[in-house]
């Protein structure tokens, strides 16, 4: 696999993760009663969705070609929401742990791309944005977590 082959790769694999997690935020919304927390994770869905697209775009920018489906990973993270979802009642504070531990994945798996010397300018950018996205969103979760322990 040449160094191009990796790059797109590894932004494929992004791209899926993303709309993993737009799925897990589709699904958060819908188990929560809370309106704060159900725009939040709407909020963040929209997010996820708008990573994946502009994702596409850079890869086709640097001359790549865009996979499609979902990930292993993402598809026992949104099964594992699912068994939380019938034993839990829809307990708030648990489905934020759960977003929290999977926004902290997120900003590990952009860091460890970003470490790449051989990332296209724009590509570096479009990352970085993304993962101080994700940061953001980590944040807040995490004071939404305190707020609901209250």
């Amino acid at each position: 696999m040449n160094n191009l082959e990796e790059r797109v790769q590894k932004l494929n694999d992004l791209i899926t993760k993303n709309y993993d997690a737009e799925a897990g935020y589709k699904k958060a919304a819908e188990m929560v009663e809370d309106t704060q927390l159900k725009t939040f994770f709407n909020n963040q869905a929209k997010n996820r969705y708008d990573f994946g697209h502009a994702l596409k775009d850079e890869i086709k920018m640097v001359g790549g070609e865009v996979d499609k489906g979902t990930s292993f990973k993402g598809d026992a993270h949104r099964a594992w929401m699912s068994v939380k979802d019938t034993f839990s009642s829809n307990d708030s504070k648990a489905i934020l742990e759960e977003v929290i531990r999977g926004e902290e994945t997120a900003v590990n798996e952009y860091q460890e791309i970003l470490k790449e010397a051989t990332l296209a300018p724009t590509t570096q950018q479009l990352l970085q944005d993304q993962v101080a996205s994700v940061q953001t969103a980590l944040a807040d979760a995490r004071s939404l977590d305190a707020w609901e322990a209250k």
